[in-house]
């Protein structure tokens, strides 16, 4: 299957934080972090809590069950190698069971016009050829 969008798009190198959630993707696994002091969820993962500032901090495998919380249609290409991908969609997906942490992520195998919020998702997994993977999420039925 082809990726949603091309594997050799440009890409930040994950710090020490995203670490545990890189890896857990590999392994095909949604993980969120979680203070260790106070039990805030968050995402992206940080180095410290912005509830209660406390530096210790777990990552917790989540579902992966969401809805749609808001989403846009890409109409232009931002990047050279998107110019084939348009339009395309990103959306931001909320996770009840992660205190509603929201990810940014692509829905896949949806046509645009069933796009709505609300929308229950199931986080899939991409993984690319050079070793990395990917959370897409899809309609879970």
């Amino acid at each position: 299957m082809m990726p949603y969008l091309p594997a050799d798009l440009p890409r930040i190198a994950p710090g020490r934080d995203e670490a545990p959630w890189w890896e857990a993707l590999a392994r095909h696994e949604l993980v969120v972090q979680r203070c260790a002091r106070c039990g805030t969820w968050r995402h992206p993962p940080a180095p410290l809590c912005a509830a209660c500032h406390a530096t210790a901090a777990r990552f917790e495998r989540v579902s992966g069950r969401g809805r749609v919380f808001t989403y846009t249609i890409v109409h232009h290409a931002v990047h050279p190698l998107l110019a084939d991908r348009v339009p395309y969609n990103v959306v931001v997906v909320e996770l009840p069971d992660a205190g509603g942490v929201h990810l940014i992520s692509n829905l896949i195998d949806v046509p645009a016009a069933e796009l709505r919020v609300g929308l229950e998702v199931q986080v899939g997994f991409e993984d690319l050829d050079d070793g990395v993977t990917l959370a897409r999420f899809r309609c879970p039925h």
